[in-house]
């Protein structure tokens, strides 16, 4: 499994998150700075869970996600850097 990487839009360089805040038990809320000194360019982002791909197996009662649709759940297990074809897709 890979780590998402951010990225600067600017100068395609690594940014780093310094710091955020939880608004919510799906929501955080960040404030990024790209690490290039001479870019330097700096924003908020927010990050929300919004669908459950799968269940957890230690449930917590309080935690009520809508579940997510079939085509969601495939596309979150493509690799996007893969051009392999889905043998589904191929055989349709």
């Amino acid at each position: 499994m890979s780590t998402y990487r951010l990225v600067c839009p600017h100068c395609q360089s690594k940014m780093r998150i310094r710091t955020s805040d939880g608004k919510h038990i799906f929501l955080r809320v960040a404030y990024l700075q790209c690490t290039n000194e001479a870019c330097g360019w700096s924003v908020r982002a927010q990050f929300e869970m919004t669908h459950e791909m799968s269940p957890s197996g230690m449930p917590n009662p309080t935690v009520q996600l809508p579940v997510a649709p079939a085509a969601l759940r495939r596309e979150s297990m493509r690799n996007p850097h893969e051009n392999q074809l889905d043998l589904l897709e191929a055989s349709a």
